[in-house]
């Protein structure tokens, strides 16, 4: 168990889309209201974006990066350049910890879930055209 905060920093198993916009946004020193008005988004956009409720469109997902200084395939899954961990991590109480590990694990796994449920509603619908046109 680690005793810091910058264990699992914006990891590709554990952070979401929208929990690395809001933290690249955060890192930039804007609010979402900033944020918005230079994507040229409403509000609501932007919120439902940082709650993974939806996701830009190409172009508005390329302007994203390049307004926050991070590369495109950061936002979407994590990996290339995004930010950087603090420099300076709390130590965190045993009881924290692992209340903070448990969360983490739990995130992974509903994002296996979420991926694995896509998958086969994909697999479900080819099935589905298959029977239809034979």
């Amino acid at each position: 168990m680690s005793d810091n905060l910058a264990e699992g920093w914006f990891d590709p198993e554990t952070a979401t889309f929208g929990d690395r916009v809001e933290g690249a946004r955060e890192a930039a020193g804007m609010t979402q209201k900033q944020l918005a008005k230079r994507l040229g988004v409403k509000l609501a956009t932007l919120q439902d974006w940082e709650n993974d409720i939806s996701e830009p469109r190409a172009n508005k997902l390329q302007m994203l990066a390049g307004v926050l200084n991070v590369s495109l395939t950061w936002l979407l899954d994590g990996s290339g350049d995004g930010i950087d961990a603090p420099e300076e991590v709390q130590p965190i109480n045993d009881e924290l910890g692992q209340v903070l590990a448990e969360l983490r694990e739990l995130k992974a796994r509903a994002n296996r879930t979420a991926n694995r449920l896509g998958s086969l509603e994909k697999r479900l619908r080819g099935l589905a055209r298959e029977g239809q046109l034979g």
